[in-house]
């Protein structure tokens, strides 16, 4: 929630990968980057530990690799930001070794970092002793004392804020098949919640949070901006926590509809196909293809149902705005960026990754599973820790059950349709 902008985060990329850029069809390849919201837990009984302030401030920056480590608004949370990369092998890559030097912070603290989107059991989160995080507690009460949610946040790089506002138009229609793909919170305080992203429900207490509306133009929404920025309902430009957003100091668009995802190939897939959409939409947006016109109470209607269902039951098709099984729908997806990733040569990576999901479910079903097995929400986090740190191969989503929904059946047929 610390929005405080992280340098370099899916801007200007570092020396390492700016010379020389990487070219497709004589355009740059855009470079993309990630933050991870991750629930810090005590080692010994795994229960949520109010360390988070102080682990970040004695491990602030990997100067090896690039990542760093910020406080969020819980003690019970770090959020590990990733240096931008070039494709979805490097991000893969990034996202293990930002986890594994979480872990090794949080351990000289006697803790360790686990990528839940919610606390299974019942927790009472500790507020980071800082000015802003304290006057937000002092507006909102009881919304943000009881915030304790991990999301996965991901910015790609765009070449103007026209840009943009012309790619959120675009993209804001498939951010909640992006929601279903990463749902990783089914329970809370003790309870499941029948939800698959219930961390959703719960961020949707805030202002100025949801989908973004359909702007045209960048005039429109600096007028919405500022016109929220008067309200004073937010205290300031970061508490704007729409679905997808502009980034207020850097060169990208954010998108901040996922779960933290608990498999790092899930993680890297969901920032992948993020920004083949941004590319497509911004390629939409010269070539003159306007954006669809969904009304936003009806986009809120559908990530809903996304934070209900995940990928185990229908989903909205965006192209007929019609309930749709969630294999077909995910498979649409794929139609619409699959230019961009079969030019970036991600496309059968990225088709993989989406298969094993579909096949063995999201990290809300893998909880649910663990729950099943052992009944107690230790185990849950037992079983979530191991799967964070589990060293996946690009196709391998570490789950190990296969769900019965068909969703993979419908996703290859709709593939083999196409």
């Amino acid at each position: 929630m610390d929005d405080s902008e992280p340098a370099n985060l899916g801007g200007d990329p570092p020396e390492d990968i700016a010379a020389p850029p990487l070219r497709v069809k004589g355009l740059p390849v855009r470079t993309y980057g990630v933050e991870e919201e991750l629930l810090l837990v005590d080692s010994s009984d795994l229960e949520p530990l109010p360390l988070g302030w102080q682990v970040a401030e004695h491990y602030s920056l990997s100067p090896e690799t690039g990542h760093r480590l910020e406080a969020e608004l819980q003690q019970e949370q770090l959020e590990v930001v990733n240096p931008p990369q070039l494709s979805f092998a490097d991000q893969l890559a990034s996202i293990h070794a930002g986890r594994s030097w979480a872990d090794a912070a949080a351990r000289s603290f006697g803790g360790r970092v686990v990528a839940l989107a919610t606390v299974p059991g019942p927790v009472t989160p500790h507020l980071v002793p800082q000015q802003r995080y304290q006057q937000m507690a002092g507006w909102a009460g009881i919304t943000a004392l009881e915030q304790l949610t991990g999301g996965l946040h991901i910015h790609v790089r765009v070449d103007s804020r026209e840009e943009a506002v012309a790619v959120l138009d675009r993209i804001r229609v498939w951010l909640p098949t992006l929601l279903a793909l990463s749902s990783n919170s089914p329970f809370w305080d003790g309870n499941d919640t029948v939800f698959h992203s219930y961390r959703y429900q719960t961020w949707s207490r805030w202002p100025n949070t949801g989908p973004p509306d359909l702007f045209g133009s960048i005039e429109s929404y600096d007028r919405q901006r500022a016109s929220l920025l008067r309200s004073r309902v937010p205290l300031d430009e970061g508490m704007l926590y729409f679905d997808a957003r502009i980034c207020e100091r850097h060169s990208t668009v954010e998108i901040r509809v996922p779960d933290v995802c608990l498999f790092a190939s899930h993680a890297a897939v969901i920032a992948t196909l993020a920004r083949a959409l941004v590319e497509t939409a911004a390629r939409e947006w010269r070539a003159g293809v306007p954006p669809l016109l969904v009304d936003t109470p009806v986009l809120r209607a559908w990530t809903w149902r996304a934070s209900r269902c995940g990928i185990e039951s229908l989903l909205v098709n965006p192209l007929s705005s019609l309930p749709a099984p969630a294999g077909e729908v995910i498979a649409q997806l794929l139609d619409t960026v699959g230019p961009v990733l079969s030019e970036y040569g991600e496309d059968a990576i990225v088709d993989g990754i989406i298969c094993e999901i579909l096949r063995h479910g999201t990290g809300a079903n893998y909880q649910r599973e663990a729950y099943l097995h052992a009944g107690d929400p230790r185990d849950v986090v037992a079983s979530a820790l191991r799967a964070t740190h589990e060293p996946s191969t690009e196709f391998s989503s570490g789950a190990g059950t296969d769900i019965s929904t068909g969703a993979e059946m419908e996703f290859r047929e709709e593939r083999a349709e196409a």
